[in-house]
């Protein structure tokens, strides 16, 4: 009886070796082939955040005007007109916050503008773009496309994100930044 209890298990490990063995095989080289074309994400790097600003606002002072990325490095946004003939509205372009429109003859808010531009270059690294790469994006998209920019973007009231004081303190600063411009071209 154990004799043909062992034959049979026997038996039976050839059959299902025969039988299920080439698909088996198939199976674990895809599995090793799909790790080998998957590698592990690199270790954590903590200048790599740095580098990627700095190739970043690179990319942002060969795109926008010399006064724009002056106005970006020193006062850490953008402003952009409207396209608009009467010219009566601009927006503050800021890393990662929504866009803000506002009046230019009042600086009355108008409205925020949410967009984001994801970065999916290496996504299990970062979700993010560097700072200086999320502004050109915006910057970008509202030179070639307001219209289309504005109709998809997520409207909200002033506020709903971006504080409103420091909104009008940072209209102010920009003001006087213009001011000292004209002043030193003076």
């Amino acid at each position: 009886m154990t004799l043909l209890l062992t034959s049979s298990v026997v038996v039976l490990g050839v059959l299902a070796v025969v039988g299920f063995g080439p698909a088996l095989a198939n199976r674990l080289g895809r599995l090793r082939g799909r790790q080998a074309a998957d590698p592990s994400p690199p270790a954590y790097d903590p200048g790599r955040e740095r580098r990627a600003e700095v190739r970043a606002r690179e990319l942002l002072r060969s795109v926008v005007s010399a006064p724009e990325y002056s106005m970006y490095a020193e006062l850490g946004f953008i402003a952009v007109n409207g396209s608009s003939d009467e010219r009566g509205y601009a927006y503050l372009l800021y890393p990662h916050r929504p866009i803000v429109a506002y009046d230019t003859r009042t600086d009355e808010l108008l409205s925020e503008y949410c967009v984001t531009f994801p970065d999916r270059s290496e996504p299990p690294l970062r979700q993010r773009l560097p700072d200086a790469d999320d502004v050109l994006a915006k910057w970008m998209s509202l030179r070639a496309g307001e219209r289309e920019l504005i109709s998809v973007a997520n409207m909200h009231v002033p506020g709903r994100q971006v504080d409103p004081g420091q909104v009008r303190r940072d209209l102010t600063r920009l003001r006087d930044w213009r001011a000292r411009r004209v002043d030193a071209a003076a």
